[in-house]
């Protein structure tokens, strides 16, 4: 039997979970599993690698994204620019030690979700946020050829602060994605900050949070004329490309 699963910790509950037990019942695919595996610290992932010789992959969550990079033996291309994984394969050839390489799917779901969507107007973009989830995005805008500047709530160089949104800037970024969980259940009053009334229906609102489906960010957004889209095509995207991987390699 081939195994998959997820590692992080906690695991309280996994959309990857219930994607991946639905594509395995629904496509009737045997002698597959996917399990959680929530591993309280970061160094127990190779004994669960040599534990089990059926495993073959795992998505990464929080809050193991970086530091399971120092467990692979290699990266992809976008992993390594953005310094994340969220998907490894593991290759087992013999009795020889496995193979652990080592992707960010997050880049490939989010960039396929978006291009649909894209006018000749959005000529440029801002990404709310800082953390690891605007690195993924700002690597695929990088790719799409979009310029963009990160928003966050301290002043840094390069970047925007949400007091600095005026009207000249939300005019020309007319493509705008939140990567902060804010507005996340069950916490869905709230939003970033920007300027909701400088919005109108040249501008595109992604949401990489999808529980809800409408945030209050896109609410506002939609309110506005905006076109909006939340993040689970990015997530569902993202888990068959995951499922590529592991299955057909790279």
């Amino acid at each position: 039997m081939k195994k998959f699963g997820l590692i992080g910790f906690p695991l309280a509950h996994s959309f990857s979970k219930k994607y991946y037990d639905a594509k395995i019942e629904q496509q009737r695919i045997f002698d597959v599993g996917y399990d959680l595996y929530p591993i309280p610290d970061i160094a127990d992932f190779p004994q669960l690698v040599e534990r089990d010789a059926r495993l073959m992959g795992v998505n990464v969550t929080i809050p193991y994204k970086i530091a399971v990079m120092d467990y692979l033996d290699q990266l992809s291309p976008e992993a390594k620019a953005i310094a994340a994984v969220n998907c490894i394969r593991i290759d087992r050839e013999d009795n020889n030690k496995p193979v652990l390489t080592g992707y960010n799917t997050d880049v490939y779901g989010f960039t396929e979700s978006l291009k649909p969507l894209l006018l000749p107007h959005h000529q440029a973009a801002l990404i709310l946020g800082n953390g690891g989830a605007a690195k993924a995005v700002s690597f695929a805008l990088g790719q799409l050829g979009i310029p963009h500047t990160i928003v966050s709530r301290t002043a840094r160089t390069g970047q925007l602060t949400y007091a600095q949104l005026d009207a000249a800037i939300m005019g020309i970024h007319q493509l705008i994605i939140n990567s902060t969980p804010l507005g996340t259940y069950p916490d869905v009053m709230n939003c970033p900050d920007i300027p909701y009334g400088l919005l109108d229906d040249r501008h595109l609102l992604y949401d990489l949070v999808y529980n809800p489906p409408e945030t209050e960010f896109l609410k506002r957004g939609k309110a506005r004329g905006a076109v909006i889209k939340n993040g689970l095509e990015m997530l569902e995207l993202q888990a068959e490309r995951n499922w590529e991987i592991w299955n057909a390699g790279g």
